[in-house]
This record gives C-alpha cells, sequence and structure tokens, in this order.
C-alpha cells in the first residue's frame, strides 16, 4: 500500500477541482483496512469522487476505494444474487447485468459513481430505487476494528439517504453490496420519457438491455459528461412536500409538475423550481447551471469548488424565496 503525501485530487472528482489531499491511499485490498486503521489521520473515502465537492484542501487520509470484482453469490430459477466489490463503477455493473438479462437496476444505468455508493446515497432514477435490489452492505467498521454486515432494513434507506449518511458517517468503510436481481423482471417504463425513447429506438420487445439503452439515450441527451465539463449529475433532491402546500403553489403556477408519493405527501421537480428563478444556462467565471438541465451545477474549466457551492447556495435562497421551499443538496463537501 502506497502513502502519498500532498496529493492532487483533481482526477479523483468528477466536477475536476484541484485540490490536495494531507495522504493519500488507494486501497486495493482489504486485508489493508486493519493497517489503514492504525494511521493517525481523519479518514476520508472517495468512490468514484461523483458526489463531492471540494471547497478547500482535505487535511488527514484520503482513502480511494480501489475494490474491484463481481462473483455470483448465488442464483436459483428466479433470481441470482451478486456480490459487487464497493470499488467497482456503477455504471459497468448495470451494463454487465443487462447483458446477462438480470433486471432491477436497469433504470439506473450511466449514473455517475461506484457501486459503494449506492447504498449511501440510495441512488435513483426513473422511478427505481437501488434500495429495491441491495440485500446486504458488507463494511469495515473503523470504530470497532472488524467488518460488519448490514441487511436492507439495517441499512434504513430513505430517498437518497441512509444510515451511511448519519450514524455510520465517516464509521463504515463499504467493502461490498450483495444485490438481488430478477431473471423474470417486471420492467418499469412509465417514468419521465423511456417509452417515447423506447418506442423512437424501434422496440418491439421490452428487455432488460433494451431498456438500459433508452436510459442512456434519454441521460446524454439532458445531463453533460463529467470527461467534457466537470459535474456530479443532479446537485439537488427533489422536495417532497404536503399536498396542501402543493394545492396553494398549483393556483400560483399552473404549470408546476409533480409526482404522488401518498394522500398527503407530493413530489416536484428540483430543476423546474430552480428553472422559474432564472438559473438555468447561467453562467459567473467557470461555475454555472447546466444550459440542459438546471439540476446540474458544472465547472466549465477552472472553478474552484467554493465558487460551485457558493452558486449553490444563492439557487437554494431563491427557490425558498419565490416557492417557500428549502431545497436540499444532494453533494456535498469533504469537510477538511
Amino acid at each position: 500500500m502506497n502513502l502519498q503525501q500532498n496529493k492532487s485530487l483533481k482526477a479523483y472528482n468528477t466536477f475536476g477541482i484541484d485540490q490536495p489531499a494531507e495522504y493519500f491511499a488507494e486501497l486495493v485490498d482489504i486485508k489493508d483496512l486493519p493497517e489503514l486503521t492504525e494511521l493517525p489521520y481523519r479518514k476520508h473515502i472517495l468512490g468514484g469522487g461523483s458526489n463531492v465537492l471540494l471547497t478547500e484542501p482535505v487535511k488527514g487520509l484520503v482513502i480511494q476505494n480501489g475494490l474491484k470484482g463481481i462473483t455470483v453469490e448465488k442464483e436459483d430459477a428466479d433470481h441470482v444474487w451478486l456480490n459487487v466489490a464497493a470499488g467497482s463503477i456503477w455504471h459497468e455493473l448495470v451494463m454487465h447485468t443487462a447483458e446477462k438479462g438480470w433486471g432491477g437496476i436497469e433504470n439506473l444505468a450511466l449514473i455517475p459513481g461506484t457501486a459503494g455508493a449506492s447504498p449511501i446515497q440510495n441512488i435513483g432514477a426513473y422511478g427505481v430505487e437501488a434500495k429495491e435490489t441491495i440485500e446486504r452492505v458488507n463494511f469495515w467498521d473503523w470504530d470497532e476494528k472488524v467488518f460488519r454486515t448490514f441487511n436492507n432494513h439495517e441499512c434504513r434507506f430513505g430517498y437518497r439517504d441512509s444510515i451511511f449518511k448519519h450514524e455510520l458517517k465517516d464509521k463504515a468503510f463499504i467493502t461490498s453490496v450483495v444485490y438481488k436481481l430478477s431473471k423474470q423482471p417486471k420492467f418499469n417504463t412509465s417514468y419521465g420519457a423511456i417509452e417515447q425513447e423506447l418506442e423512437e429506438l424501434g422496440v418491439k420487445e421490452l428487455s432488460v438491455k433494451a431498456i438500459a439503452h433508452a436510459v442512456m439515450n434519454i441521460r446524454k441527451s439532458k445531463l453533460p459528461d463529467p470527461a467534457v465539463i466537470g459535474n456530479a449529475g443532479s446537485f439537488f433532491k427533489n422536495p417532497t412536500i404536503g399536498r396542501a402546500k402543493y394545492e396553494e403553489l398549483y393556483e400560483r403556477f399552473p404549470t408546476i409538475p409533480s409526482y404522488t408519493v401518498s394522500d398527503t405527501l407530493v413530489k416536484v421537480p428540483a430543476g423546474w423550481l430552480i428553472e422559474q428563478c432564472g438559473w438555468k444556462g447561467y453562467r459567473k467565471g467557470d461555475a454555472g447551471v447546466h444550459a440542459k438541465q438546471a439540476l446540474v451545477l458544472v465547472n466549465y474549466g477552472n472553478a474552484k469548488g467554493k465558487e460551485i457551492w457558493d452558486l449553490s447556495a444563492d439557487i437554494l435562497k431563491s427557490v425558498n424565496e419565490r416557492f417557500g421551499i428549502e431545497l436540499e443538496r444532494e453533494v456535498q463537501p469533504m469537510t477538511p
């Protein structure tokens, strides 16, 4: 294991922000975790760097999760259980399952990041969330210095949320995730423009692979490629509000889109709220809001992390002033 000092993290975050880590190590063997535990530095974990904004130099030890591999743990006539190392690239996992015809995560194609981030964020898109397929999460407990396993219920999944963002924040290093996928999948095509895209692709018979490719086309048409323009995908969560609040807003803004969560709750697209406040396509220096999707903040080249964070604060303020809704960021700074 190679411990480096004053390591630039520019290549390790999808915003392409150049901030140094005081110490840096790539973990490729879980046997090194006990040794890392004994190092007297605060520990920060990086997966694909697609949900983090570097606003200042990072003190302590940044550990790049380099654990790779996909293993069939077991299978029966209807399902297959995959044990996926946490550093495996998420989209590569989706494509692997699509080729096999195993259903459950095809709607999550082209989401940046690694498999280890899927339970932390409970990643989701187009009507599907990771929690629907996650059976277990395996992790190293920094405090107890032991390997532990949580089942789906113990992970306390919520909307872009889990126990790993609360009680276990900075206390768990996820080593692998076990997904239960279906050999006879039930397809979810009602969300967004999936059905329209499938029609344009000329798909006559639904399949896991066809839906994955439809989702990829939709995402490519709306979202910038981090390899071209620095970004972390959706910067804000879609807010859930009370139905009474929604009815009040509907009176003032009849075109406001919504998705029913329950009899009393309604979800409103954050991108629409931000766009209505005039932010879509906004740019100040190299920090901006993407011209095709107001949910996405971008680095056009040399923006500082703090410039992007300050822009997000201005957006939060304007949405709250106009709609009375407090947006929540998905992307978080790596605390020094």
